[in-house]
């Protein structure tokens, strides 16, 4: 087969002509003077906006997921782009809202994460580095709270934190393997009280997942009060509040709060704002730039971490939740590579060259991994909520095996769409468009997966049957006396977030496709209270993507994409 090679996404992005800011803020009727422009083509929105009387209607609301990706991802945040573009391009007002992306993984394996090719949010450089500074905010409140909790140690500790209980760690947005575990207070007494520690990468904070899920500078001040840093030897839990830390930490992050405007490559708007990792926390972008975006627009199309099973079901269940947004569609990204990935006749490793038989033309190789896509297309279901099938054509595609996807979903009854936005840009994922405008028409009968004032275990089990397809849960000891103690403590009408492999619907990221008949390993739960979840670590510690732990907890060393985490 021959193609022609793209331009790399760095050439793209700098041959494009970039729109006047107020120009791309006037699609979405933001006047100038809710503008807080960083440099010339990036702005912050005044949150003044959400006060302000509008006469546009509440847009379609549509997320983008995808199956169980490969170690390379199957595209999703190009497919918002293209999809956003090409919603313009027929004549629609449309936004897309992106997670910013982490400098850790940017500069290792996984890249960039500003789309690709032709369906990219421009300036490229800027979105990648460091925007408007909010990660370096989040940073920065995030270590205040370390600082404190040191700072309290040295001066008697008079709440009585255990210290081999604390939970609080650093964080940083590098990779840095050296700071994985480390010894603070070491020095003169004047230094602090020595004692294990460690950094995490800025992604994986729960300041920043709080300040996604945050509705109003009120509420974010509140979320940080209740952060638990640790707990006392009797097992009660110390907040941030309890050590007065957590005004100065919300006049941090006051600007971070405000969402950045950007556009995309043919200059459309694109809101960017907060990046919590999606194998361990929500994985998506803010409320606060949904609740802008929902109201000034005809579309709002916005992003999941990873496959349905991970990402869609934490943003219904707690995004949605938290932020009132309803949605009306949601895409699932699919890729001819992982599809046939899902056979289990290929392994795909991070950094090496793709197998060759995966590039070879083999529809049976496509429908032997049909049943991964048929599990995803029943979660979306599962949540009341309309699936279209996105097939994210590459140029090793064939169309045998495009055909054998639209075959799957015409038998499944789930709307279809091959889309070429990554090499054509928007005028490529036209067909995906009109296909979404069709779903969106279509009532929504969305619901949560679960009621709040259902026992912890039992959410947690509730997930893992109707959302993983499990058999069911098996608690370790450790799990199940944690799960009595956050009831008791008043955690218990939390929603739960699954922290697990992205590589397979199962905690076993070697089980591909489907798989039946297993049961979910819970090793660990954790609270989030600042978030607002509790979080349950599944499966094997040593294999699991990257996750913020306790000094006395084994450590868990794997990014998103497969590579070594944050601080590795």
């Amino acid at each position: 087969m021959t193609t022609t090679a793209l331009p790399t996404d760095l050439d793209i992005a700098r041959a494009a002509t970039l729109r006047p800011m107020d120009d791309v803020a006037a699609d979405l009727t933001i006047s100038p003077n809710h503008l807080e422009p960083y440099g010339r083509d990036v702005a912050k929105i005044d949150l003044a906006v959400l006060d302000e009387p509008t006469q546009h209607h509440t847009a379609k609301y549509v997320v983008v997921t995808a199956i169980t990706p490969t170690p390379l991802g199957e595209g999703k945040t190009t497919t918002v782009v293209g999809l956003g573009q090409a919603l313009q391009r027929l004549g629609e007002r449309a936004v897309v809202t992106l997670r910013q992306p982490s400098m850790g993984p940017t500069f290792g394996i996984k890249g960039g994460a500003a789309g690709g090719g032709y369906s990219q949010v421009i300036p490229m450089e800027r979105l990648n580095l460091h925007l408007t500074g909010d990660f370096h905010a989040v940073t920065a409140a995030h270590n205040l709270l370390a600082a404190m909790v040191d700072n309290h140690l040295h001066h008697g500790n008079a709440l009585g934190l255990d210290i081999r209980n604390i939970t609080w760690r650093r964080v940083l947005d590098v990779n840095d393997r050296a700071l994985r575990h480390v010894v603070v207070g070491l020095g003169a007494r004047a230094d602090g009280v020595p004692r294990e520690t460690g950094f995490d990468i800025t992604a994986a904070s729960e300041v920043m997942v709080l300040l996604t899920l945050a509705t109003s500078l009120e509420d974010l001040r509140l979320r940080l009060g209740r952060i638990v840093v640790g707990y006392t030897t009797d097992g009660k839990s110390v907040t941030a509040d309890d050590l007065g830390a957590a005004g100065a930490m919300a006049v941090i992050l006051k600007d971070a709060l405000k969402p950045n405007l950007l556009q995309t490559l043919e200059g459309g708007p694109a809101i960017v704002h907060c990046g919590p990792f999606g194998n361990i926390a929500t994985g998506t972008s803010s409320v606060m730039a949904d609740l802008v975006a929902i109201r000034r627009a005809d579309y709002v199309v916005t992003e999941a971490g990873f496959g349905a099973d991970m990402g869609a079901e934490r943003f219904f269940d707690v995004k949605c939740r938290v932020g009132g947004l309803v949605p009306d569609a949601a895409v699932i990204v699919a890729t001819v590579r992982a599809l046939k990935a899902h056979s289990g006749r290929f392994r795909i490793r991070p950094g090496k060259p793709l197998p060759e038989g995966l590039l070879t033309e083999s529809p049976d190789d496509v429908e032997a991994g049909i049943p991964n896509l048929e599990q995803h297309i029943a979660i979306i279901r599962r949540f009341g909520i309309e699936p279209v099938v996105a097939i994210n054509a590459f140029p090793e595609d064939h169309p045998s095996e495009h055909d054998v996807v639209r075959a799957a979903c015409e038998r499944l009854g789930a709307r279809c769409a091959v889309t070429r936005h990554v090499a054509e840009g928007g005028a490529g994922a036209e067909e995906l468009a009109e296909v979404v405008m069709e779903a969106c028409e279509q009532e929504s009968h969305f619901d949560f997966l679960y009621p709040l004032d259902l026992p912890l275990a039992d959410k947690i089990e509730r997930i893992a049957t109707q959302v993983y397809g499990a058999d069911g849960i098996d608690l370790s000891p450790a799990a199940a006396k944690a799960l009595r103690e956050y009831e008791d403590l008043g955690f218990g009408d939390l929603p739960v977030v699954i922290a697990k492999t992205h590589l397979s619907l199962s905690s076993d990221p070697t089980l591909l496709g489907a798989p039946r008949g297993w049961r979910m390993p819970v090793r660990e739960v954790r609270a989030a209270v600042g978030a607002g979840y509790v979080y349950a670590i599944c499966g094997d510690m040593n294999t699991m993507p990257g996750l913020p732990t306790s000094p006395n907890a084994e450590r868990i060393d794997l990014t998103e994409d497969g590579g070594v985490v944050g601080l590795s």
